[in-house]
């Protein structure tokens, strides 16, 4: 290879330094590719820049960083490997230099000025990554000197740029995975249809910035599809067309029971137009049971903007929808039946009150406090005491999936199950062990339930804690509070969750606070959520006084705090508080110390 020049040769070892700096001292893609930017203009004082990324699959190159170049033009290119030349110095793996793009036959033309071009291949570990690409509206503008500059320099530009595009997927991914966990978790709660369906399109969003989205479902005859909800731009609208099966893009989801995704529609054949904006589009069937119960739609007026980790993320999401809405539809029927049987409904309430404890145990040195409201007649929370020896009590707070009469029957099931295990006096985590077997043995899809399961000794004072997906509880210790950081999965979805213990030595007037949901779910007409925070100030507030004061200010507060809006969810809260009296020496140990 021929020497540099002096000057250019000056500027290598400082520039080479700079390179090392971008890769070792950012992941972020964007600032990454801005920097890369940067140093290029260090070389060549360029007006039109472009770095383009392959998409190996497809062996397209795409634009993900650009200057001087029209926005539109931008968005819609990819650019196939062998084609253009940047597409050229993809497939050759070396740069390519045009003195005169009028000359020069696969030019793409994109900048109608430009007359001169440089693109510089992009590898990483002997695999092409992409391509970055410069233009000049003079000839000849680009010389062998920069070809070769920036050759040197490439490869290092590359490892960056590779590193940081790497780390921003898993960052992304991580991300999503997290916010599907949290949105399945959420959807399985909601069983009325309409709110079901505004809620997966919020939630959504949170994953996916579409502009346009419908819920379609298969009607009864199993032939048809059906609009049960539809936004654009935001904005509810009704659609009335319905779509037949294996006809349109949706159609062909439903039908082939496989995600779709379309970059651009005016080129699909299937594309049957209802919303002229619309330029890509990705439809993903709802699949409950190996049967397609519907599609998710959505569409965005860019071309190109849907891709394959979306595709793979709605797919994901779209098995735990089908669930939801499964449930929601049960539920609506149960809710119809319950209408007509309010009698049996009433009488199933007094079963349930009075499947619940009617007195409290009377301790020497723990005062307990407790209290449900169900949202509707009959509810899906769930506490229970029970009698241990040796001075011992075990305590049990639920919440199952649902509300209702589904989640009634529920509860008394698990509250059967934890009674036929309580005689052989098991720790808390190996009583959620034994319930989540016992469930899991009678799986009911789509159903489970998050348990609190303590054991109290009235003689050392101590609190044993386990959790399987229940808000984490309080304790308050001289007017101070904190959570206490028991987590664990609900019980009845995955046959070998494990759960940790935790362990508290108790002092007198200590308090805890065991409660679900829906004390911090209730919501005022602003949708503002009553909230963890709240009920820390309310335990505070009423540490000096008796267990009673809390139970009753939490569910007055949260009365209030909804005024003139129905109970949304089920409301449990048992308290404790830790009495006076004589107890022997313990070994000094942080309250809550993990088992």
């Amino acid at each position: 290879m021929t020497a540099l020049s002096t000057d250019l040769q000056t500027k290598v070892d400082p520039l080479l330094l700079e390179v090392a700096d971008v890769v070792n001292t950012t992941l972020d893609l964007d600032t990454t590719l801005r920097r890369v930017a940067e140093l290029v203009r260090k070389v060549i004082d360029y007006e039109i820049l472009a770095i383009l990324l392959l998409n190996e699959k497809t062996q397209e190159l795409y634009f993900r960083f650009s200057v001087g170049y029209p926005p539109e033009f931008v968005e819609r290119t990819r650019v196939k490997v062998g084609e253009g030349v940047t597409g050229i110095a993809a497939m050759r793996r070396e740069p390519v230099l045009v003195g005169d793009v009028l000359h020069e036959p696969e030019y793409i033309s994109a900048v109608p000025s430009a007359r001169s071009e440089l693109a510089i291949p992009l590898i990483v570990k002997n695999r092409v990554i992409g391509v970055l690409d410069l233009e000049s509206p003079q000839p000849n503008a680009f010389t062998e000197e920069h070809k070769r500059l920036l050759t040197l320099i490439a490869s290092r530009m590359a490892v960056g740029i590779e590193n940081a595009r790497l780390y921003t997927r898993s960052a992304r991914q991580s991300r999503t995975l997290v916010l599907l966990n949290e949105i399945s978790r959420e959807l399985t709660s909601i069983l009325n249809l309409d709110e079901l369906f505004n809620r997966i399109a919020e939630l959504l969003r949170r994953l996916i910035d579409y502009q346009m989205f419908s819920i379609l479902l298969i009607d009864s005859t199993g032939e048809k599809l059906q609009h049960r909800f539809s936004l654009r731009f935001e904005q509810n609208i009704q659609i009335k067309h319905d779509r037949k099966l294996g006809v349109g893009v949706i159609g062909t989801a439903a039908q082939s029971k496989e995600a779709v995704l379309v970059p651009d529609v005016t080129k699909d054949p299937r594309y049957i137009m209802v919303n002229p904006e619309t330029r890509s589009e990705l439809a993903v069937p709802l699949i409950y049971k190996d049967k397609v119960i519907g599609v998710l739609d959505l569409e965005h007026t860019r071309r190109n903007f849907f891709t394959d980790d979306h595709k793979r993320t709605v797919t994901t999401l779209a098995a735990q929808v089908a669930i939801a809405i499964e449930n929601a539809r049960l539920y609506e029927q149960i809710a119809l039946q319950e209408s007509r049987l309010e009698r049996d409904l009433a009488l199933a309430r007094e079963l349930q009150v009075r499947l619940l404890p009617q007195t409290w145990p009377k301790l020497a040195h723990l005062e307990i406090a407790a209290k449900f409201v169900p949202a509707r007649a009959i509810g899906g929370d769930l506490y229970d005491f029970v009698s241990y020896s040796h001075s011992r009590t075990a305590i049990s707070v639920g919440d199952v999936s649902g509300k209702g009469a589904p989640a009634a029957i529920y509860a008394a099931l698990v509250s059967g199950i934890l009674r036929s295990h309580a005689p052989i006096e098991p720790g808390p985590a190996e009583m959620l062990s034994a319930v989540n077997y016992s469930l899991s043995e009678r799986r009911i899809e789509g159903q489970f339930v998050s348990l609190i399961y303590a054991v109290w000794d009235d003689h050392d004072r101590t609190l044993q804690v386990a959790n399987s997906g229940l808000p984490r509880p309080i304790f308050c210790r001289n007017g101070k509070t904190q959570i206490v950081e028991a987590t664990g999965l609900p019980l009845g979805l995955f046959d070998d969750a494990e759960y940790d213990e935790y362990t508290f030595y108790c002092k007198p007037g200590d308090v805890f606070v065991f409660f679900s949901d829906g004390i911090l779910d209730a919501s005022n007409r602003a949708g503002e959520l009553f909230g963890r925070s709240r009920v820390e100030k309310i335990v505070e507030q009423c540490h000096d006084e008796s267990v009673d004061c809390v139970v009753k200010r939490l569910f007055s507060a949260a009365a209030e705090h909804a005024a003139g809006l129905a109970t949304f969810d089920d409301q449990t809260v048992v308290a404790i508080k830790v009495t006076a009296g004589k107890t022997k020496d313990k070994e000094k140990i942080v309250p809550g110390k993990k088992k």
